[in-house]
């Protein structure tokens, strides 16, 4: 599933804590293999059982956002690549452009 995912990106980045997912991926076999295979616990994110209609979930914004951004690319707005690795690769250089826009921003200001 996820776990092995998780173990590679817990090696490259040792400081990552714990691990936040939708609530299709909630049960104790999912959160026991995330905690033996990266050694990080499971957070869920669920909605609450009242909840109607749209409802703000903690922490999903993060990702919708960061989809919006990368949405805003036109290479990476619907699925042209045929390889996985020419996916990353635009999705690398999306993010250093928004980094780098950010950046020019900032010291412009100044």
């Amino acid at each position: 599933m996820i776990a092995p995912l998780l173990a590679i990106a817990r090696e490259r980045f040792p400081s990552l804590a714990k691990a936040i997912a939708d609530g299709g991926y909630q049960g104790k076999p999912t959160a026991d293999e995330v905690q033996n295979e990266a050694g990080i616990p499971l957070e869920i994110v669920k909605r609450p059982d009242i909840a109607r209609g749209f409802h703000l979930l903690p922490k999903r914004w993060i990702v919708e956002r960061t989809y919006g951004w990368l949405g805003r690319c036109r290479r990476l707005a619907k699925d042209y690549e045929n390889l996985t690795r020419s996916h990353i690769a635009f999705i690398i250089l999306a993010m250093i452009r928004l980094m780098l826009r950010r950046i020019v921003r900032h010291v412009g200001a100044k």
